[in-house]
């Protein structure tokens, strides 16, 4: 095994004989590995949407609840996941996390063939999905330790935009691969109202191979490098900083969305636009495919600037939606949604860009982690407020001027900071208070 005893990307020479290769290496083992995290975390996003469909009589709160759950504990173990990769090291911890999430992907396989499954099993299923959840906290703060700082933000957002990918690549494959019994790898087959034959279990249990396979390049392709542990406690110092909840406010805003969005859209699709339900991945593509661009942009030009006016594209976007989905225009609506989307990638990625420029290494890393954590809130708390919307007043349409009213304070908190003279984004801050 490869024990590497010297490790520092700033020092130039040193980057370009051997610290490159080293980077990306773990960097192209860490993005299939994250981006399967993410298809098991939401993988409910699709399957909630097929139960009642197969014989289960779960109410419309109740499949929102089993969307959100996974986004509840994911959200929750993103705190112990940031703080892992420095108390036992990036690619130890990658191994286990993989590792992990075959659990929930072959129990969902078999719950899901039996209809008198109980909703508390499909809870617990769910709430295990969670695993896939933390992945992210983890793998980031793994990947910041591996690139200089002039390259953070384009390395973040592909570790992240490509890894988050794996939110439209189970919402786009899994409609597929359950209506065809070529897959069914284990079990028979459930009918639909209208006589179609669909393998539900496919959308579980084809993940399970290659999950073991990316365990296995981890164990032989990733690296732990030094000077990069660090206790718990050392890390806990980062909650002292009044930046960590700054930028913690400003990643809701922006991954929160996304993540929030791309566990809703389906159901809400569904519920306003069935006939068009099988769109239902666009949302998470657009997101994740223009994270990496955010991070680039951010090196470029500046992560304030990028950020603050994705914030305003979100707002617009969302008005966009209350405005179509008022008028049941589906064109418009999706439209908006898109736009929603897309803005809400950008600014995931140049928001991560951000924490590197204001911290220290040894501090940006268990910063990401920590911001990615409350972040990964939005899974649950979006469902849930679109749940309660309809609930309530009978649409979707009054949680979105809530999102309004937080994208509008995001962006004065942003300007605040970080955009007028004298801020500390565009420099290292070694003490910030």
């Amino acid at each position: 095994m490869r024990k590497i005893t010297y490790w520092n990307p700033e020092d130039e020479k040193f980057w370009n004989a051997k610290g490159k290769k080293i980077a990306k290496r773990n960097l192209w083992i860490s993005v299939p590995s994250l981006m399967l995290a993410f298809i098991v975390w939401q993988i409910w996003s699709v399957v909630a949407v097929r139960l009642n469909d197969i014989g289960f009589h779960f109410t419309q709160e109740q499949l929102f609840t089993l969307a959100a759950i996974p986004g509840l504990v994911g959200a929750t173990l993103r705190f112990i996941y940031t703080f892992a990769v420095g108390t036992i090291g990036g690619k130890n911890w990658t191994i286990i996390s993989t590792a992990i999430l075959a659990v929930p992907a072959i129990g969902i396989g078999f719950a899901v063939q039996n209809p008198h499954t109980s909703y508390t099993v499909m809870l617990t299923l769910a709430a295990l999905c969670g695993l896939g959840g933390g992945n992210f906290s983890s793998s980031s703060a793994n990947i910041s330790f591996f690139f200089p700082k002039r390259e953070k933000g384009t390395a973040l957002g592909i570790n992240g935009g490509l890894g988050n990918m794996g939110v439209s690549v189970v919402q786009f494959v899994t409609p597929l691969i359950v209506t065809s019994g070529t897959f069914a790898l284990v079990g028979g087959k459930q009918v639909l109202a209208n006589g179609q034959h669909v393998w539900l279990q496919n959308a579980a249990f084809i993940w399970v191979i290659p999950i073991i396979i990316l365990t296995v390049a981890a164990i032989f392709g990733m690296d732990n490098i030094p000077n990069t542990k660090q206790s718990v406690a050392d890390q806990f110092v980062i909650v002292k900083r009044k930046h960590t909840w700054i930028m913690t406010v400003l990643y809701v805003a922006t991954f929160g969305s996304f993540i929030g969005y791309s566990a809703a859209f389906p159901l809400l699709l569904k519920s306003q636009f069935p006939q068009h339900i099988g769109l239902a991945f666009l949302g998470a593509l657009v997101a994740a495919a223009a994270r990496p661009f955010g991070g680039y942009l951010a090196d470029k030009i500046g992560g304030a600037k990028v950020t603050s006016f994705v914030l305003f594209i979100m707002g617009i976007g969302a008005t966009g939606v209350i405005y179509f989905l008022n008028t049941k225009g589906f064109a418009g609506f999706l439209t908006a949604f898109l736009v929603l989307f897309l803005a809400s990638g950008i600014g995931s990625g140049s928001t991560f860009q951000m924490i590197p420029a204001i911290f220290i290494p040894k501090e940006a890393a268990p910063v990401i982690g920590f911001s990615a954590a409350f972040a990964a809130y939005g899974s649950y708390f979006i469902p849930k407020l679109f749940g309660w919307s309809v609930n309530t007043t009978g649409t979707p349409v009054t949680a979105f001027y809530f999102f309004i009213g937080f994208y509008v304070i995001s962006i004065l908190i942003n300007w605040y900071f970080y955009q007028r003279k004298n801020t500390v984004v565009e420099s290292v801050v070694k003490h910030v208070n």
